[in-house]
């Protein structure tokens, strides 16, 4: 009751909660992009399992921090010369989402553009399960990514300088489940938009190859790899990312706006090519 009456812990916990928002965007995009394989009624269970997962373990790492931070221990050290590095539960863990993430993003293009439907068959009923796999093994790697960011940002340092140990962990539960029922009530709409727009599924499927590199570098950067016995690998900054993916999507707003109030092509001065089409097509018409 003292934390909630604590000015600054108010403020922590917004603070904390928003960031949680934030970082939950790839989850969301991730989940559209799997559920919208399955049956239609498939769907919402798939989001709302998803996201439960989600914070039943950002809820037990909470409660796991000691171990958590143990794993950033390195636990195989190798130098092989011009490749060098520590390898820690924590940068395997990441590391490997990474990769997958890549393969995943990667397989979903090739299956968008070139696969064949599964829905259209009898397959999509029996992926509810393989899809709730997926979720809850890409969930972990975002659980440790988002623990190890409420960690840094709400101190257990005794009061007055942090919120003590009990304290803190309290706010993070606290942000955690107002983010988790947050996105449960936009996961929806926000599904149904990436997978009734093509465009915006490609884009989305962008944002996590660019994820994936991210949490690559991340995971070598934990690592401490070096290259010829260079600088260890830095890790690329989160606002660089999601600058790019709101930009990106700002962008993809306006083009769908344009095609939505015009009933012809938005065509650039300079496009001679395109020009020569329409006159084509004017002739034809």
């Amino acid at each position: 009751m003292e934390i909630l009456t604590n000015p600054d812990a108010w403020i922590a916990l917004l603070t904390l909660t928003f960031l949680e928002i934030i970082l939950g965007i790839d989850n969301i995009v991730f989940l559209s992009i799997v559920s919208g394989k399955l049956r239609q009624e498939d769907q919402p269970k798939a989001r709302r399992i998803g996201l439960l997962l989600a914070m039943a373990f950002r809820v037990v790492l909470l409660f796991g921090i000691t171990w958590v931070m143990s794993l950033k221990k390195s636990f195989f050290d190798f130098d092989l010369g011009f490749f060098s590095g520590g390898i820690s539960g924590q940068s395997l863990i990441i590391f490997g989402g990474g990769l997958f993430l890549l393969y995943k993003s990667v397989s979903e293009i090739h299956h968008k553009l070139e696969g064949e439907d599964e829905t259209a068959g009898g397959k999509a009923s029996n992926t509810l399960g393989a899809a709730i796999l997926q979720i809850a093994l890409l969930n972990i790697v975002f659980s440790f990514d988002s623990i190890l960011t409420a960690i840094g940002l709400v101190s257990a340092a005794e009061p007055p300088v942090g919120f003590g140990t009990a304290g803190a962990i309290e706010i993070m539960i606290m942000a955690i489940i107002i983010s988790i029922i947050i996105m449960m009530i936009f996961a929806g709409p926000v599904s149904k938009f990436v997978n009734n727009h093509p465009t915006i599924q490609i884009l989305g499927l962008s944002f996590l190859i660019l994820i994936g590199v991210m949490l690559l570098a991340e995971g070598s950067h934990l690592a401490n790899f070096k290259f010829f016995g260079g600088e260890t690998v830095h890790s690329i900054p989160k606002g660089y990312l999601y600058f790019s993916i709101f930009f990106s999507l700002f962008v993809e707003f306006l083009n769908l706006k344009m095609k939505k109030n015009s009933k012809k092509p938005v065509v650039l001065h300079n496009s001679k090519i395109m020009d020569q089409k329409l006159e084509d097509t004017d002739i034809t018409n």
